[in-house]
């Protein structure tokens, strides 16, 4: 029986054949595109639970089609691990802020990447069983649960997934310092160790969306330590 449907975007067809054969013997459903264009056409019509990217692709590159998935309301909770042969700094933090759900890099060891796979799965597959109908408050914002959006007098903001988790993670725990570590290991489920930056970048575009204009600071920075709704 299948357990989840998996589409790899890469131009290598060594590492998709590696890839698929390995996602096969472990009970996945697997499609693939050897192009970028390819690709989003597959994820647009197929909505696999899961997408493994390559950053480097014809036609159109990984950052791109992250980028559209992700400001694509009927595409945006479809997780995505990036996978590509850049390992610096500044690629990483890249496909991190854009949406990116995981970053690794080649060459990698297929164990990690099928516990890589498992634990980004787990993670999507409890936040869908733990939303409930209703709603949350943080003064004037209203955080619509069920509809996974957030307003503020009637305006619906436009947030990326890893944005409207981190307020809803925050204001689920009001008045409680949330560390970044912390922060990491709920939202992106993976020890991401020394990246905590990738919060701080998450949290400055969540405060620019929902702060503009309302002359208010919904989030609180406790120096050295992480954040907090008061």
């Amino acid at each position: 029986m299948d357990i989840g449907h998996i589409l790899i975007i890469e131009d290598e067809e060594h590492i998709v054949e590696l890839i698929k054969f390995n996602l096969e013997n472990n009970g996945y459903k697997v499609s693939y595109a050897l192009d970028g264009q390819k690709g989003l056409e597959m994820i647009e019509n197929e909505q696999p639970d899961l997408v493994l990217l390559d950053l480097m692709l014809p036609k159109v590159d990984g950052i791109d089609i992250c980028n559209r998935v992700k400001n694509n309301k009927n595409l945006k909770e479809i997780p995505i691990i990036m996978l590509t042969a850049k390992s610096g700094e500044t690629d990483k933090i890249v496909g991190l802020e854009i949406g990116a759900d995981d970053y690794i890099t080649k060459p990698f060891s297929v164990r990690e990447l099928l516990a890589r796979i498992k634990v980004v799965l787990r993670r999507y597959q409890n936040t869908k069983s733990s939303d409930m109908e209703g709603s949350l408050t943080v003064d004037d914002l209203v955080i619509d649960i069920d509809k996974h959006e957030v307003s503020r007098e009637g305006i619906v903001f436009e947030l990326t997934l890893k944005e409207f988790e981190l307020l809803r993670i925050l204001a689920l725990n009001k008045g409680r310092v949330l560390s970044r570590s912390y922060l990491l290991d709920e939202i992106w489920g993976y020890d991401y160790f020394g990246e905590t930056r990738t919060v701080d970048v998450h949290i400055r575009h969540l405060r620019s969306k929902i702060e503009e204009g309302s002359g208010k600071k919904y989030i609180e920075t406790v120096r050295g330590v992480g954040y907090k709704i008061k």
